[in-house]
């Protein structure tokens, strides 16, 4: 079959369902995943036939596709700071959000010289894309990371055996309680903060096959995450450390003032690429 009448074939399943830019995409990365092609291979080579085993996982996709699967789900891999990493309905999908987080702790450490082993937690890792991406860009850094998943932490030691990064992972409840005497310079969390409420506000592909684990808290108590991480801050952060979060967009304000509350005295809220609050750093802790 002509490779291009399976792309019409993709926009006329899914164009009702999806912009067009956005189901063109889905070519692009199931050619190049499954066949090896370039995104821009039917321009050279407009009559390119392939095989019906070469057609199959494209038609099985699109089936995916039809039902609201995410694109990264399908091929199981999802780039994220320049990297790959795999991904399954056990973990989110790491969002261009996230990234600017990363970036912003290894703008800050990045130029850091110290013959003291300086240490990161990252605190419901997922797929690992946090810790692995501190871990790869900041080596002067010990990185460890906590989920309550025993499958998310299986995604993402497998991302740190991929992407050649040590990392250190527990299965903790931080609603709970941790054992440990360790202590950080960095923790970092990009915990559960979407109100139920706020659902209507999502796509379907996000509701349908996300870990709700991973995206949801209770109207009644959306910010539970920050006050456990924040207790566990005053135990494991050490003197000079920094907090980063990211946030709800809507409850910048809010997070904040937690911060404030306790005890933290230089916090900084910034901005996302969309312009909405995404992310609060907060040093000198007073315990």
């Amino acid at each position: 079959m002509l490779l291009k009448e399976i792309k019409e074939i993709y926009h006329k399943e899914l164009d009702q369902i999806y912009p067009k830019e956005e189901v063109d995409s889905f070519f692009a990365m199931l050619i190049a995943h499954h066949l090896n092609l370039e995104r821009f291979v039917l321009a050279m080579q407009p009559n390119l036939t392939i095989t019906k085993d070469e057609e199959k996982p494209l038609f099985e996709a699109l089936s995916l596709l039809r039902l609201h699967h995410p694109i990264q789900y399908i091929i199981g891999t999802a780039h994220f700071m320049d990297m790959e990493f795999n991904v399954d309905e056990n973990v989110l999908i790491p969002r261009p959000e996230t990234e600017e987080l990363v970036r912003w702790i290894i703008e800050d450490f990045r130029s850091i010289e110290t013959a003291e082993k300086l240490t990161i937690l990252d605190i419901g890792t997922g797929s690992g894309c946090v810790a692995v991406s501190l871990a790869k860009n900041l080596p002067a850094f010990e990185v460890h990371a906590l989920d309550v998943s025993f499958e998310a932490l299986e995604v993402a030691r497998k991302n740190a055996i991929a992407n050649t990064v040590d990392v250190e992972f527990f299965e903790v409840d931080i609603l709970k309680s941790w054992d440990t005497e360790s202590k950080y310079d960095i923790i970092v969390s990009n915990p559960p903060y979407v109100r139920n409420s706020e659902k209507r506000e999502m796509h379907q592909n996000v509701i349908a096959h996300e870990p709700g684990l991973a995206l949801y808290v209770a109207d009644e108590n959306p910010l539970m995450f920050y006050s456990a991480i924040v207790g566990l801050t005053k135990k494991h952060l050490k003197k000079n450390g920094c907090l980063y979060l990211e946030i709800n967009q809507y409850l910048g304000k809010e997070t904040k003032q937690l911060l404030r509350n306790s005890k933290f005295s230089e916090i900084t809220l910034r901005k996302d690429m969309f312009g909405n609050d995404r992310m609060i750093k907060a040093c000198d802790l007073k315990i």
